[in-house]
Order: structure tokens, then sequence, then C-alpha cells
């Protein structure tokens, strides 16, 4: 897997829940135009300091136009925690796909925790986002669901290159991986860049000697 850190700029609808589903493609490319905006007051100011008519304002639409889609701030953030959800899952699927043994299978997992560090440090709104799914009960429900995801598509690349595994074993690991994984990374981002770097070295040293456990284990 490439060590380039993945392109998560445009915002992808339909993997989004918006109050309304915009229909033609004008509309569609309003509302992006309005996530795109939230996006740059949260870089800029953070989540906290956002506000429903800052984002309107940015986006040259009404504030009514806004709320036909977001019912509240709350509801933005939600919509982009899916968003870099969607798109970190496809990132682990692609970085995991063609994994054949499970030395490949680690390497590239390993690979993936180093991109994802890297996101982490490089982008201020992907960090705003997972530090308010740590703190607000909604977005905590739908981390576990991404982590489900996640655990699902590394329990299968898993088990493709150790078929005589565990499985169930093996999947309630991955999710274990998964959720620990977003927990490291808003951990380490608190902390200082050494010390955070270093959480985030224990955290892949114990993710990938369990991963070897369950691929050898008979």
């Amino acid at each position: 897997m490439s060590k380039e850190l993945p392109d998560m700029s445009h915002v992808a609808l339909e993997h989004i829940s918006l109050r309304r589903m915009p229909n033609q493609e004008r509309s569609r490319a309003r509302v992006e135009q309005m996530l795109n905006c939230a996006i740059s007051v949260i870089a800029e100011k953070g989540s906290e300091a956002m506000t429903m008519s800052e984002v309107a304002r940015l986006a040259g639409v009404s504030i009514g136009s806004l709320y036909q889609y977001f019912p509240d701030k709350s509801a933005i953030i939600r919509a982009l925690a899916e968003h870099y959800g969607a798109e970190c899952l496809g990132c682990i699927e692609d970085g995991l796909a063609d994994a054949d043994t499970l030395d490949a299978l680690c390497d590239a997992f390993g690979a993936l925790i180093d991109v994802y560090f890297g996101l982490f440090r490089a982008e201020p709104v992907i960090r705003d986002i997972n530090s308010a799914m740590g703190a607000d009960k909604t977005l905590r429900d739908l981390e576990i669901a991404e982590s489900r995801r996640s655990g699902e598509v590394l329990t299968e690349a898993l088990c493709r290159v150790a078929p005589d595994c565990d499985r169930q074993g093996a999947a309630t690991a991955c999710f274990l991986i998964m959720h620990l994984g977003e927990s490291t990374m808003r951990l380490a981002i608190s902390m200082g860049p050494d010390e955070g770097a270093r959480l985030v070295h224990a955290y892949k040293h114990m993710a990938l000697n369990e991963l070897r456990r369950i691929g050898t284990a008979h």
C-alpha cells in the first residue's frame, strides 16, 4: 500500500444521511458546497465555533436552504463523519485487497495505520470530527458502526490468508482492533508529537501481534 495520504476533499453524498436527499445535479452541487464550506470553517476555527449562519453565508445560500438538508450543526458534523468514514473504509478495502499471505496482510495493515495517523496529523478537520465522535452519543454510535464495518473487512482479509483460523474469534478481535485504533489516534493526537508517535507504534505492535496469533492458531 502506498504511504501517500488519500485525497478526502471530495464529499460523496451517496455515503451521507441527509434530512432531504437532493435529486438534481444542481441541488447536489449546492449541498456539496455547503459541506465544503463547513469543512473550511472547521479547519479554521473548529466545529464548536462553527455556526449555521456562517456556513450558509459562505455557501451563498439562505439559512432556510441549509436547514432543508441539515436541521442543526450536529447534522453537518455527522454528515462529514459519514463522509470520512466511507473514505477510510474504501482506503482499508484497497489496502488489504492484494494481501495473499499473513505476512503480506500484516505489512499492509501496518501501512494503513501509518497512513491513518498521517491523516490525523495533516488534516485538522479529521482530528476535529474524530474528537467530536468521542463526545457525542449519536456520533459514538456511528463510530462503533464504522468500526464494525472496517472490522468485517479485516476479518475477511484475515480469513482469506488464514482459512483455518477461528472466524468468530477473528471477527471479535478485528472489531476490537479497529475500534481501539480510533481511540488510539484520538489519544495520540492529544499528546505531544513524540509521545503520540510512540502510542501509535505500540498500538501497531499489539494489533499486528494479535493478527499473527489468530492467523497461526489451530
